[in-house]
């Protein structure tokens, strides 16, 4: 009951207006986060004009350390409402040090997809993986690759290269974490 109101409390103050008063509140989150918290954030990430309001919204999502915050930041990568902040999202994700390896399609399809920006982003998000996933899941992957390599542009086609030797080489466990 006393969480569910400190999160009421923590979403209601993310609709403040006084850019101070919001990244005090984001530093509050650090201590208590959850699913309510993290939505509330992906939208004033979205919605907020305010550069120190986003860049403390990063700094937060780019620390997180509960695997559970992997899921929330997958969903708002997917989620087309959040496509300006994609990019950022995608960064938070190699930066923060979490297992992504159950969603290495998703950051193969933005490698192919999306502008080379986010697809480095993403990129660099598979080059951090570890854990086992099964030879069909890294062949399709391959596959994909290797079909998007046609039409590819130099910077892309750099990518896919690295990648297809990477894909082939993913740790079972983390060089930086003791998983």
């Amino acid at each position: 009951m006393q969480s569910d109101l400190k999160s009421k409390e923590i979403l209601n103050n993310l609709n403040a207006s006084d850019p101070d008063f919001l990244i005090e509140t984001i530093e509050k989150i650090r201590e208590s986060g959850n699913r309510q918290i993290m939505e509330g954030l992906f939208d004033l990430l979205h919605t907020t004009e305010n550069t120190e309001v986003k860049s403390s919204i990063v700094a937060l999502l780019s620390e997180l350390k509960h695997q559970e915050s992997a899921l929330l930041l997958i969903e708002a990568i997917k989620n087309e409402k959040y496509l300006n902040e994609r990019k950022d999202l995608v960064c938070c994700c190699w930066q923060n040090g979490l297992n992504y390896i159950d969603h290495l399609p998703l950051f193969v399809d933005l490698i192919v997809s999306e502008s080379f920006q986010i697809a480095f982003e993403a990129f660099t998000v598979i080059e951090h993986m570890y854990g086992k996933t099964t030879d069909q899941v890294i062949d399709q992957e391959c596959k994909k690759i290797e079909a998007a390599y046609q039409h590819a542009n130099k910077e892309k086609a750099y990518l896919y290269n690295e990648l297809l030797t990477i894909l082939k080489n993913i740790p079972e466990k983390s060089q930086f974490r003791n998983d």
